[in-house]
């Protein structure tokens, strides 16, 4: 077991010296990636203009608060909880993030399956675990959020459209059973 200090973009030399079992000490830059995002790129054709190549992709749910840009949050943007989330829904994302994107690290929880890892072996990447239940420290890792490409909130909340779905199916199905409130 070996301790590996990286600084993205990193070199194929360095992602295939990794081994099972090293740890893995991430310095700079780290894009935050979500399903959302990948669903977004891969099955709806958006670009991005960030240049993944030789980067680490985190698995990520992030819950931020839109501020006023400053010299801390130069985007706007300040972190809430910025912890790694499950890999494996995202499974079906790594080879083309690979390939298209140039992505070699993936970090995540959970694991990823063999479609991943034989991505992994034959482009050059790795996956980097991330125990679960971290993401309190994790945001402190945080030091600004530099750039956002993809804001998928727009302000709504999808708990509030699901809540007001469910209510309004609740009340249909209610009328047509004759029920008065």
């Amino acid at each position: 077991m070996a301790h590996h200090v990286l600084r993205p973009p990193v070199t194929d030399a360095q992602v295939r010296a990794l081994r099972v079992n090293d740890t893995v000490t991430l310095e700079g830059t780290l894009f935050g990636i979500r399903d959302a995002n990948q669903i977004a790129l891969f099955d709806k054709g958006r670009t991005t203009r960030l240049d993944l190549r030789g980067h680490a992709a985190l698995h990520t749910a992030p819950n931020v608060r839109k501020v006023e840009p400053s010299a801390a949050h130069p985007t706007g943007y300040a972190p809430l909880c910025v912890g790694t989330t499950t890999s494996a829904r995202m499974e079906r994302f790594t080879r083309p993030l690979m390939e298209r994107h140039g992505v070699r690290l993936v970090v995540g929880k959970g694991g990823l399956g063999a479609d991943s890892l034989a991505a992994f072996r034959e482009l050059g990447g790795a996956y980097l675990a991330v125990i679960g239940g971290t993401a309190a420290l994790e945001t402190t890792w945080v030091e600004a959020i530099e750039d956002v490409d993809l804001d998928d909130s727009q302000g709504g909340s999808l708990y509030a459209e699901v809540d007001a779905q469910a209510r309004g199916n609740r009340a249909g199905a209610l009328a047509r059973l004759g029920v008065v409130k």
